[in-house]
């Protein structure tokens, strides 16, 4: 995986990022609507209920969507890298990197599954490689 900027988590992003270090995905769920989304919101998109909680969530699915990014979005970045939309088999989506070695082998339909690299002491971040990778 390339470089980044570290991320800084907020009062609702802590728990996803309290998770990541253990090594676990996690993405809000809404027990009101079932739906599960990501970004974290202060109220579910679906139904704007406040009462959603994080879930966990096996890591594995499908690349929906990807681009590969030749131009930093900011300060920080690494190029090229390709940023992918995965739909998880659970349900919900997820934007995130996808690390295959190369990112023009990146491919919609795709199966990945989630890995994690320590960035700092307090931030582990959540990425994605090919199902078959070990």
């Amino acid at each position: 995986m390339t470089g980044r900027p570290v991320p800084v988590p907020t009062a609702l992003s802590e728990p996803f990022w309290a998770a990541a270090r253990r090594g676990e995905l996690v993405i809000p769920h809404c027990p009101a609507c079932g739906l599960r989304f990501f970004a974290p919101e202060p109220a579910c998109p679906g139904c704007l209920s406040r009462d959603w909680r994080y879930a966990p969530s096996a890591g594995r699915g499908t690349v929906y969507s990807v681009t590969v990014v030749h131009r930093a979005p900011g300060p920080g970045f690494d190029t090229p890298f390709a940023l992918a939309v995965i739909d998880l088999d659970e349900g919900g989506t997820l934007l995130s990197h996808v690390d295959a070695g190369a990112p023009d082998v990146v491919a919609i339909g795709m199966r990945v599954r989630v890995d994690f690299r320590r960035l700092t002491d307090g931030i582990t971040l959540p990425y994605f490689v090919p199902e078959h990778t070990h």
